[in-house]
């Protein structure tokens, strides 16, 4: 059977607004997934968009990793919410390209694990298209460089996820042309000795989002064998 993920390109959305399309799809899956009969396939979904500066923490996340207060939260014109999701505090901005897989595992066989490890190797690909070699951190999710210098170890793709009878909701923040400086309000991740970076900063130069958009979503497409429509 042709495995089929619908895209949506929501472009710049307040994250509340994108949270609320997320469940929506999301518990459309599970309704599908509780009811389909013999082999037939729930949809799945794949959404990318941008959103103003806002931080938010995971279910098992400490919020003493915000170092900031609500004051300065305003002043920098950033919003903060504590979600759902696993992992810990990160970031969202402009020039990052966050992604929201909506699937059903059981339509591609695949556990948990081995799906974050799908997203982390589209990623890597994705930077293999711009010459950046890029790997996974033992013990952490995401994508990192230079894992094999502790000193210059740092992230590009922060991955944080929640399930429920294998239909997968929030998903993943890839920096492009993020403004860096955000990361400093935070323990990013958790992390309080390691970098954040993007591609911009990569490469030096500013990079076409859509481009890597049209790149990502080819990759995502050849690592889970669907068709993307």
């Amino acid at each position: 059977m042709e495995k089929k993920i619908i895209f949506k390109d929501l472009k710049t959305i307040d994250y509340k607004e994108a949270w609320d399309y997320q469940e929506k799809l999301f518990n459309k899956v599970l309704d599908e997934k509780s009811h389909k009969v013999n082999n037939e396939s729930s949809d799945n979904y794949l959404l990318f968009c941008e959103h103003p500066h806002v931080y938010t923490l995971g279910k098992s996340g400490a919020v003493n990793n915000l170092l900031i207060n609500d004051d300065f939260l305003k002043k920098i014109n950033a919003t903060f919410y504590k979600i759902d999701r696993g992992g810990d505090i990160t970031y969202h901005g402009p020039g990052q390209i966050v992604g929201y897989p909506i699937l059903d595992l059981d339509n591609f066989n695949l556990h948990l694990k081995k799906y974050i490890f799908s997203i982390e190797q589209a990623i890597i690909d994705t930077l293999k298209d711009y010459s950046i070699e890029a790997s996974r951190l033992e013990g952490a999710t995401g994508v990192w460089l230079d894992v094999n210098n502790k000193n210059k170890t740092r992230k590009i793709c922060a991955i944080g996820v929640r399930a429920s009878h294998w239909v997968t909701m929030h998903g993943f923040a890839f920096n492009i042309n993020t403004n860096l400086d955000y990361f400093n309000y935070i323990n990013p991740c958790g992390y309080t000795d390691k970098g954040v970076t993007s591609l911009e900063k990569e490469l030096g130069r500013k990079i076409d989002i859509e481009e890597v958009k049209n790149k990502l979503r080819i990759h995502i497409a050849d690592i889970f064998e669907a068709n993307i429509i």
